[in-house]
Parts: C-alpha cells; sequence; structure tokens
C-alpha cells in the first residue's frame, strides 16, 4: 500500500513510529524482511489461481486471509486507518487502494492486488498486476511499462546514488513510452512499520535528495497511467481512479540497499513477476 503525497496528512496513530530520519537496519532485520517478503510473494503467486473471469474480488480478499491465518501473519493492512480489508484490488482505471468487494473480474480485465503480511513483526509489501483472459495489446503493454518502470527504478538503487535518481529512473522511461506517472502516491521506508521515511517518489530529477546507504529498506511502486497522470479520489476517501479513466498499473517491491546494491524481498518464487504476461 504507498505513501501519500501532496496531500494533507492526518496524524496516524498506526505509523507512530515513523520518523523523519531514515532508519539503517543490519543482517538480522533484512532476514526478518526475507521472510515476510518471501511469504507476501507467496501469498501473490496464490492470487494467480484465482484471476479469471467471473471471480469476486472478495474472494481474493478471503484468500489472503487465509493464507496469512495458515502461515502466522496477519494482514498490515486489515483495520489500517479504518481500512477493513485484508488486501488492495485496483481495476482498470483504478490507481490504486480499491476495495476488494463482491464486484466480479471479466475478460479482458487488469487487477492490481496489493498485499502486506506482517511475519514476526516485519512486513512485506508487494503488488502485481494480473490480466483476465486475453486484455487488449494497449492494456499488456502497460502493464509491461509498469513492471519495467519499477525495475528501472530498483536498479538505480546502490549506495551513493540518490532517491531522485529512482524517481527519475522511472519518471524517464514511462515518459518516454508516453505513458504518465502518478504523483499523489509514493513508495515509502518499511520494516518494523508499515509506512516509514523516506518518501520513495516516482518522479525526481537524478542526484537529488538523500543518499542511499547500504541497510535502508524502502519499497519502489510506480503507478502508471495509459493517459494523463490526473487521478481523483472516490467518496470512501480510498479509492484513487484516473481522472481521465485511462488504465492504470502498478508494480510493488520491498527492498533493501546492500554493500553492493539492492536485494529484492519479495521477489516470485514461481517466477509469476506479471502472472499473465509474457514479459
Amino acid at each position: 500500500m504507498g505513501g501519500y503525497i501532496n496531500v494533507p496528512r492526518a496524524p496516524r496513530a498506526e505509523d507512530a513510529r515513523r520518523t523523519e530520519s531514515i532508519k539503517l537496519y543490519g543482517p538480522d532485520a533484512f532476514e526478518g524482511m526475507r521472510r515476510a517478503g518471501a511469504l507476501t510473494a507467496r501469498c501473490l503467486d496464490g492470487v494467480s489461481d484465482l484471476i479469471r473471469h467471473g471471480t469476486a474480488l472478495a474472494e481474493i480478499n478471503a484468500f489472503v486471509l487465509e493464507f496469512a491465518s495458515a502461515h502466522d501473519a496477519r494482514p498490515a493492512t486489515l483495520g489500517y486507518k479504518g481500512y477493513q480489508y485484508a488486501c488492495c484490488t485496483s481495476v482498470n482505471h483504478v490507481v490504486c487502494h480499491g476495495f476488494p468487494t463482491d464486484k466480479r473480474l471479466r475478460d479482458g480485465d487488469i487487477v492490481n492486488v496489493d498485499v502486506t503480511l506482517i511475519h514476526d513483526g516485519w512486513h512485506g509489501d508487494s503488488s502485481r498486476m494480473y490480466a483476465v483472459g486475453k486484455p487488449k495489446r494497449a492494456a499488456e503493454r502497460l502493464i509491461q511499462i509498469a513492471h519495467e518502470a519499477m525495475m528501472r527504478g530498483i536498479r538505480a538503487v546502490r549506495p551513493g546514488a540518490h532517491l531522485g535518481d529512482i524517481g527519475h529512473a522511472i519518471q524517464s522511461y514511462a515518459h518516454s513510452q508516453r505513458c504518465s506517472v502518478v504523483r499523489e502516491f509514493c513508495g515509502h521506508g518499511i520494516g518494523q512499520v508499515f509506512h516509514d521515511s523516506p518518501d520513495v517518489l516516482n518522479f525526481g530529477k537524478a542526484g537529488t535528495g538523500p543518499e542511499l546507504r547500504a541497510g535502508m529498506i524502502f519499497t519502489v511502486e510506480p503507478m502508471i497511467n495509459l493517459g494523463g497522470a490526473g487521478v481523483k479520489m472516490l467518496a470512501d476517501d480510498w479509492t484513487a481512479v484516473t481522472r481521465d479513466r485511462s488504465l492504470s498499473a502498478q508494480f510493488e517491491h520491498s527492498i533493501g540497499v546492500t554493500s553492493e546494491g539492492c536485494e529484492i524481498f519479495t521477489l516470485s518464487p514461481q517466477g509469476l513477476h506479471a502472472p499473465g504476461i509474457v514479459l
């Protein structure tokens, strides 16, 4: 679940341990994040079996709840700031934080499923795009672009680089593909706190922002629109949609900065990085 930027922030009891300083973690924390991240990735692998015509989004929510319970974990979103679901399901023009309701998937839909599992106190946060049946080529292309944008942001991570390098890599690639980058939401520090410092913007200027250091842990999660970058919030105060109703796609990994680059904690054990799409 992405952090908010460029909008007023109300105090959150859930983020009470967030500080403005960027934490540096040691080997024990990296091991905790590996376990939590691997569990979340396995959950998202399991979700792929539910992505078909006629599946209710609520069935995905139920699966995440059952998976978490069976693996001594709990969904971080459940009860977070009043959110009532174990995951977010964002279909077609929904940018993020869509509710897993009784709405059913249809052939041609694309859907982002965003899961954060807390295991032994550590948060594994990841999201993936799934395709229902055979989507239109424009939707397939958008998914490919969103995945590559995330990976380019991740490849910019190394000690001595800057946070702005991540956003610059994401933005420059998305724009080169004639897509837009959502600016209202961002990646965030993570660990034993769900949303921590720093905010990891999906746009920016290379060489700007805090310097990256080994031991930092955060998410990279660009939201890429096929049309304009504008979004609006629905009346539920959670669901964000594209203003022009164009398709939107998002991927997210939790990563840690290492001495040589970075480690991705939430890789799919089955290689299902973009289920239904050949990358």
